[in-house]
């Protein structure tokens, strides 16, 4: 009976340990499932990522477990990682990993470095890596997320490169340009040697952009590189500095001083081979500046200022052609800026004033209109004549500004003989191309007429032959809109641009003007008699009125009176006259005198008194 009781105790007991032990299995089951669900998901985040994410065993340095994208940055599968470590993708060495993972884990912090990883074909890739560590246990876990930058790392290096580089012909640009220039004249100051640098730009280039469109421009420029680095050896610089502007540097041997010469006339050579641009073939010069270092000047600044000033006496010279700076040339650069201040100084202090040359009508001897020309009124010099600024105005850029004001003076004045009783006269103003490409002309036209309530046809804008071949769309659209409201428009110095009959259509033209030089030996020279006449039989039978100025003899009168000239402008008449002798002019009816009289009459103003201008003078 006791063993019975004995065994019964027993089985119950192995009851109860089968029972606890199924309800241990069943939770360590229900754990190990949590857990494995646990690593699913974090395997699924990390899988979720772009960027690779890899945990390291510091004591192995083996991966224990690496996400999706790792895989596929380095290019080996989950399996082939998890019997690897960082050294096989890393390019940094074993003992500077460890150095690093125990800087991480001392500190307990975080790490951000670039580095140079690679895949499995060998192939390198910069990456941004991030890297915490992880105490697991008794051991650490690094955490590493890498990040491929290529795409970043060419976007910065494309940005440094367009930060250096010409994009259009991938020379440098000013700022590169003008940093190895500072860098070559320390060198050359170490050796002893000498630098020459060229500026250069392109004769007439605008009119490749206006004829061609931009885009022929853009692949002449293009060409021009090309032919240019050709010229020069490999340890010299070429850039280009703006538009068509280009720049040189030559590192001169000991000796050899004529090479600064020897390349520029290479590069006049070069560009004598025509372009050929999208089915065109087009012919190209260039004006070269030099300017030599350390003869000249010492430091990047300067050599580049008067090698431009060296340019613009190229220019000024007759274009395609070279010139060396020269101390005389330095005297033209302080007075031009001394000039250049005292008239940004004469337009804040209004100190410019509009004299006015009559244009006589040859039916009948009078005064059918008047021409605006500009005066500067210089404190200490007395009147100044436009020979001596213009260009100045033109150069600075401050044409824009005081074209505008002579367009609103003209109007006021017109406006205040309208007012007085005085017959009004149709009243032309010289325009600079400067002010239809950087300032708004049409603009400035329509609100100096609504302004001061001035008839359009009272005013007249005078264009020189040169703007005409070098307009743009713009600028003719700008012409219509002011012919159309009833501007008049006048060609200025015809016959000396080389314009065509072409260009005459393209413009909305009702004058010609022909230029003072051809009337100035129009009685014996056979040439100029033939292009005189030629340019007023082309004008007439256009529709055109034509005007001669300069006329300043009886003979040149008659002959223009047989031709059947309409209109003379000049000092037979009337030099350029201050505002109250214009007036007495206008008040008194004077006029040409009769055909009978014109080889012993004297010029009908010559008591008015002389301004201090030449016979002849042109401004704007």
């Amino acid at each position: 009976m006791r063993n019975l009781l004995r065994l019964k105790e027993l089985s119950d007991l192995l009851e109860h340990h089968q029972g606890t032990l199924e309800a241990e299995v069943q939770a360590r089951t229900a754990d190990l499932q949590a857990r494995t669900a646990d690593l699913q998901r974090f395997r699924t985040a990390m899988d979720a990522t772009d960027d690779a994410i890899t945990l390291v065993n510091r004591t192995t340095m083996q991966f224990v477990e690496v996400n999706a994208a790792a895989s596929q940055m380095f290019g080996f599968s989950r399996e082939e990682l998890l019997e690897r470590g960082p050294l096989d993708v890393a390019t940094a060495s074993r003992e500077r990993l460890v150095e690093l993972y125990d800087e991480i884990i001392a500190g307990q912090g975080r790490t951000e470095t670039i580095e140079r990883m690679h895949r499995k074909d060998g192939s390198a890739f910069p990456a941004e890596v991030h890297r915490h560590a992880q105490r697991v246990g008794s051991g650490w876990i690094i955490v590493a997320v890498v990040r491929d930058i290529t795409r970043r790392a060419q976007a910065e290096s494309r940005l440094q490169h367009m930060a250096h580089f010409d994009a259009l012909t991938g020379l440098l640009n000013r700022t590169l340009f003008h940093e190895t220039l500072t860098k070559t004249l320390v060198q050359a100051s170490a050796l002893g040697q000498t630098v020459a640098v060229l500026f250069m730009d392109l004769d007439n280039f605008k009119n490749v952009n206006d004829t061609y469109g931009h885009a022929a421009g853009d692949e002449l420029l293009i060409q021009v590189s090309d032919r240019l680095i050709q010229c020069v050896r490999v340890r010299d610089t070429v850039g280009r500095l703006g538009g068509d502007e280009f720049a040189l540097i030559l590192m001169i041997p000991q000796g050899k001083h004529d090479i600064a010469a020897v390349v520029a006339k290479k590069i006049q050579s070069a560009l004598l081979e025509p372009f050929h641009l999208d089915g065109h073939e087009v012919t190209v010069t260039a004006s070269i500046g030099i300017a030599m270092h350390p003869g000249d000047a010492t430091d990047a600044e300067t050599l580049l200022m008067y090698a431009d000033t060296a340019l613009h006496q190229a220019k000024q010279g007759g274009r395609d052609t070279f010139q060396f700076f020269t101390s005389a040339m330095n005297t033209e650069v302080w007075r031009r800026l001394e000039l250049e201040t005292a008239l940004r100084q004469a337009v804040k202090n209004e100190e410019f004033v509009v004299h006015y040359q009559p244009k006589v009508q040859l039916a009948g001897g009078h005064v059918v209109g008047l021409e605006a020309l500009l005066r500067w009124d210089r404190p200490g010099y007395g009147l100044v004549p436009p020979s001596e600024f213009i260009y100045a105005l033109e150069d600075s850029g401050l044409i824009v500004e005081v074209g505008r004001w002579v367009i609103a003076a003209a109007c006021e004045q017109i406006r205040a003989w309208i007012r007085r009783g005085i017959d009004p006269v149709q009243v032309s103003v010289n325009v600079s191309p400067r002010q239809f490409i950087k300032g708004d002309l049409q603009g400035d036209v329509l609100l100096a007429l609504d302004t001061y309530e001035v008839p359009a046809h009272l005013l007249e804008l005078e264009l020189t032959e040169t703007l005409m071949m070098t307009s743009t769309d713009n600028t003719i659209a700008a012409l219509r809109n002011l012919k159309a409201v009833g501007v008049q428009i006048s060609i200025d110095d015809f016959g000396t641009g080389y314009s065509s009959l072409a260009y005459l259509r393209r413009f909305p033209v009702d004058k010609l003007k022909i230029d003072l030089s051809f009337i100035r030996d129009v009685t014996h020279s056979p040439d100029d008699d033939s292009i005189v006449s030629a340019i007023i039989q082309m004008g007439h039978s256009l529709n055109l009125a034509v005007i001669a100025e300069g006329v300043e003899t009886a003979p040149q009168l008659a002959f223009l009176r047989r031709h059947q000239c309409d209109q003379i402008q000049g000092y037979y008449f009337s030099r350029p006259l201050p505002l109250p002798a214009l007036e007495q002019l206008l008040l008194a009816g004077t006029s040409l005198p009769t055909p009978h009289g014109d080889s012993a009459v004297a010029p009908a103003t010559s008591a008015l008194g002389d301004d201090g201008v030449e016979a002849g003078e042109k401004t704007g």
